[in-house]
């Protein structure tokens, strides 16, 4: 019974060229440690109905309808590379719900915790250091249910999520994910930041302006996690957005 990374890369809807360099690195990843990788590109609702982020959580079903035997499955974005040698962290979450904590913008995660609960998660409060980023996340086969909950949930609450995310800038599944694990009592394992290292500019990791004064290598990144999410970097004078810290990440490791 093998474990598998599940990525959503859906072709036409914010699949960009350099997310090829994260679907690579995993599949990599896991041909090294004897895993499954799997990529969604095709999307199982109507894109103008469900963004595709909240497709990721049909992956259980998925796995059960092809009959196909699992015991873990990492969640994990399309923006992401993971270092060739990054530990098992299966084996460090047995059969609890995998996650990271978000520490990058905290504006953005108040903002977000704050409107979805006006909204939709009055009963529920949630702290900034209880908030994790869904960009990484690691379920049991037994969270089978709590998916289906997921979808159930946005089926009958979708005009309240689309109000939200589109007047508030407050993302998509993230925000409510993290609610309904506390709303259907899901024990969550929280795993080291090196798992899911996001907001890599905000940790003074990417040289993307000559007066950045740390140096124009990927040294520290490399010394500060296993896997990389290339998420939240500005526009910058010297063009070094995703595509290109992903390619050249991808490079660096693999080449």
């Amino acid at each position: 019974m093998s474990n598998v990374v599940f990525q959503v890369n859906i072709k036409g809807h914010r699949a960009k060229d350099e997310f090829q360099y994260s679907t690579k690195s995993w599949a990599k990843w896991c041909e090294l440690n004897n895993f499954e990788h799997f990529v969604l590109t095709e999307p199982i609702y109507d894109l103008n109905y469900m963004n595709a982020n909240w497709h990721k959580f049909f992956v259980l079903e998925m796995l059960e309808n092809e009959n196909i035997p699992y015991e873990n499955v990492c969640i994990v974005d399309a923006d992401t590379i993971v270092h060739p040698k990054c530990p098992n962290f299966f084996d460090e979450v047995g059969t609890k719900f995998g996650v990271v904590q978000s520490d990058g913008c905290y504006e953005w995660v108040n903002r977000s915790i704050t409107k979805y609960r006006e909204h939709l998660f009055e009963d529920i409060s949630i702290k900034t250091w209880e908030y994790f980023n869904s960009g990484f996340m690691v379920l049991h086969k037994t969270h089978k249910e709590f998916c289906d909950k997921v979808y159930e949930f946005y089926n009958e609450n979708r005009d309240k999520l689309v109000y939200a995310q589109k007047n508030f800038m407050v993302g998509t599944d993230q925000t409510p994910i993290n609610y309904l694990t506390r709303r259907f009592d899901i024990e969550l394992k929280w795993l080291p930041n090196a798992y899911n290292l996001h907001d890599p500019y905000r940790k003074s990791l990417l040289h993307i302006d000559s007066s950045n004064w740390w140096p124009d290598t990927l040294d520290n990144l490399f010394n500060s996690g296993w896997v990389y999410h290339f998420n939240a970097i500005p526009q910058n004078p010297m063009g070094r957005d995703s595509s290109y810290w992903m390619k050249r990440t991808y490079e660096e490791l693999y080449n």
